[in-house]
């Protein structure tokens, strides 16, 4: 099984008091990486999952004297899928204050239910990481810098969830039975909508304007909806980790187009699994959508492991001048163009951008020299 870059990151907090949280989309490996990461300690572990009924109910309103009885000599107590339990962070708050000696580990798959339920009653008493499908540098450590190229048009297409990179079963498949039983069921049950026909079809839309600017009434007008409607599915769609967006950054051309949003999949495979489009690279139309959505994934995985704090952006101007991807640490900004079949050298950042900003940093990247931005 890989090693997760998280595995080692998450052992300098054990023991200090603090309730460590790990969420992410289904089947993403937040179990398996905590099922890992306990076999290295002898500690008694206790392993709640709360797909199942009668946890929840257990967990649910439970008092100190319950609690008491259910931990018994356990030092580390796994909840697994915690954002399914009533009132899960008052439980999770009587465990972090009355029992010091033992390590909360808890997942979930949904940020909106989670961190509504945690951040009052957690307030200082949890560390909250975000686990993605596996990244380009995980593969690097695992297997070397051979296998990471020969994989890179495989994940353009079918993603990088570990059952897909790592199972025995067809990777098209294991996407079609994520889409069908987490990215509608679990997504309608969760949030309560009713209109899973619209969900289908906002998720359709989205697949299909990766990489461009979207708007939210032409997706309305697009799916027989209206904007509020759609900004809403897009919000639980982006707290259950289907998709995020991306701002335009904007300070002070009058140009600058201030309110536009880009979405993109944080998971390819998903993405292609909406539309049903697992043809071959060498046969597609969205080549350039793909690698635009892939680097910028890789890069929010490399930078969330490595505890960078990033503002995040695209730029564009009514004149379409454009920049694809913008990253700002501490002020300092850094450019990237991203291009697929365009040789390095063609490529110019608008002047516009670099008089008035003076960024630190400008790349353009391709196939030939990603992973230098990745690994």
């Amino acid at each position: 099984m890989i090693k997760r870059k998280l595995q080692d990151v998450l052992s300098n907090y054990m023991g200090k008091g603090k309730a460590v949280i790990l969420i992410g989309a289904r089947q993403v490996g937040k179990s398996t990486l905590f099922k890992l990461f306990t076999q290295q300690y002898e500690d008694k572990v206790l392993w709640l999952n709360c797909d199942q009924e009668e946890t929840r109910g257990l967990l649910s309103g439970v008092s100190l004297a319950d609690l008491k009885m259910l931990i018994r000599d356990s030092k580390i107590v796994v909840i697994d899928e915690a954002q399914r339990v009533g009132n899960i962070g008052m439980t999770l708050k009587l465990i972090t204050d009355n029992f010091p000696d033992v390590q909360l580990l808890v997942t979930g798959s949904s940020s909106l239910d989670l961190r509504n339920k945690l951040d009052e009653p957690l307030t200082g008493r949890k560390i909250v990481y975000n686990l993605f499908p596996i990244s380009t540098d995980e593969i690097y450590e695992a297997e070397g810098l051979v296998a990471v190229r020969e994989r890179m048009e495989q994940r353009l297409i079918y993603g990088s969830y570990p059952d897909v990179l790592y199972g025995n079963i067809s990777s098209q498949k294991v996407l079609q039975e994520l889409a069908d039983s987490y990215l509608y069921k679990d997504i309608l049950e969760l949030e309560g909508i009713r209109k899973s026909s619209v969900l289908k079809k906002i998720l359709v839309a989205l697949a299909l304007q990766v990489g461009s600017e979207v708007s939210y009434n032409e997706i309305g007008k697009t799916v027989g909806s209206d904007s509020k409607t759609v900004e809403k599915y897009i919000d639980i769609l982006e707290k259950c980790f289907i998709v995020f967006r991306l701002s335009s950054f904007s300070r002070n051309i009058r140009t600058e187009l201030t309110k536009s949003k880009k979405i993109y999949f944080y998971d390819l495979g998903v993405r292609n699994a909406v539309l049903n489009a697992f043809a071959p690279l060498e046969l597609r139309q969205d080549q350039g959508a793909l690698w635009e959505n892939f680097f910028i994934v890789e890069r929010m995985k490399k930078n969330h492991y490595e505890d960078r704090m990033m503002n995040t952006y695209f730029w564009r101007t009514t004149d379409k001048q454009e920049i694809d991807y913008i990253e700002e640490e501490n002020g300092v900004l850094h450019l990237f163009e991203l291009k697929w079949n365009e040789r390095k050298n063609s490529v110019k950042f608008p002047n516009l951008f670099l008089e008035t900003y003076n960024p630190a940093q400008k790349d353009v990247v391709t196939r030939e020299n990603y992973l230098q931005f990745l690994i």
